[in-house]
């Protein structure tokens, strides 16, 4: 197997690892303050013994992008105990609608004319998520509640794309960004204990659950990413991450039987569509407006994926 094949294929497995995430948070019966304060300390601890790059690089501004990345998180894993795995994961794709509002006021990046489109297509997939009502069921007992948790997880996670442009901007040495990804998890951890405490009720299982969601589907998710991208070109990257928004409901389909409403798969196929469509015609106007070294061009997209 080539490297180049070996390389495409651990991104692809990060994708997988982080595509799981909704269907293991249902999966266990403790409540969601409890998942997102016990799965974040197992995570950051997963990260700083796998990654170097997470034990480096820190510094103040580390600390901000940290506390918007563990809003992110727990938002995400509120909105899967209440609604569908696919609302979730759709819901919080909408990030880059509102990063590009965000551009202008926090990075003094101007919105392109080709965005707008963009722009258009991902609110009109967001608007068919909160049409028409859907039932509660056991593994999504509130979906209102939770599409709206799910949705100011997408803002949230536009506000940490946005800190981590802005920690690329410092150009130390050491990149900061896999310490932010630790200081967030940290961040869930404290917040949330106190309403994780006490612990009433938790088996085996709700253990192995935990563990599974710390270590392997955020920790080697990353070390998976992470020994990648240097190596794979930002575009490939980005469409192979968009596995794990297309895959999130398939698991919880798989798992739980959980079944998108038609307006939730209607509303994500659009969203996925248009952040494909988009990412390939930046990248294209990227390359043509300036032609850059391939290694120079890994390093740019793949710290805009999914952080999670």
């Amino acid at each position: 197997m080539s490297s180049g094949t070996r390389n495409r294929l651990l991104v692809l497995a990060a994708a997988v690892l982080f595509s799981t995430g909704g269907a293991a948070i249902k999966a266990t019966s403790l409540a969601g303050w409890q998942v997102a304060s016990f799965r974040s300390g197992v995570a950051a601890l997963a990260m700083t013994a796998l990654l170097p790059a997470a034990r480096r690089g820190w510094n103040w501004r580390v600390i901000p992008v940290g506390a918007t990345y563990a809003a992110t998180l727990v938002l995400f894993v509120l909105a899967n105990k209440l609604t569908t795995a696919a609302n979730a994961i759709f819901l919080q794709a909408t990030a880059p609608l509102y990063l590009l509002l965000l551009g202008p006021l926090l990075l003094r990046e101007p919105v392109r004319r080709s965005e707008l489109l963009f722009m258009s297509a991902v609110a009109i997939g967001l608007a068919a998520f909160f049409v028409g009502a859907e039932k509660a069921v056991v593994s999504a007992p509130d979906p209102l509640r939770g599409k709206v948790l799910a949705a100011l997880s997408g803002v949230a996670f536009a506000g940490t794309l946005a800190g981590l442009r802005w920690l690329g901007r410092g150009r130390t040495a050491d990149n900061p960004a896999a310490a932010s990804v630790v200081a967030g998890n940290l961040t869930a951890f404290l917040v949330c204990l106190p309403m994780a405490l006490p612990v009433t009720r938790a088996g085996t299982p709700d253990l192995l659950v935990i563990l599974y969601l710390g270590i392997f589907q955020i920790g080697l998710a990353y070390l998976c990413l992470t020994r990648a991208m240097r190596h794979v070109p930002a575009l490939t990257t980005s469409l192979l991450l968009l596995a794990e928004p297309a895959l999130n409901p398939v698991w919880a389909w798989l798992v739980q039987g959980e079944r998108p409403g038609p307006w939730a798969l209607a509303g994500g196929a659009v969203i996925l569509a248009a952040t494909a469509a988009n990412t390939w015609w930046q990248k294209s106007g990227d390359r043509l407006r300036v032609p850059q070294p391939p290694a120079l061009a890994c390093r740019r997209a793949p710290h805009e994926s999914n952080p999670r």
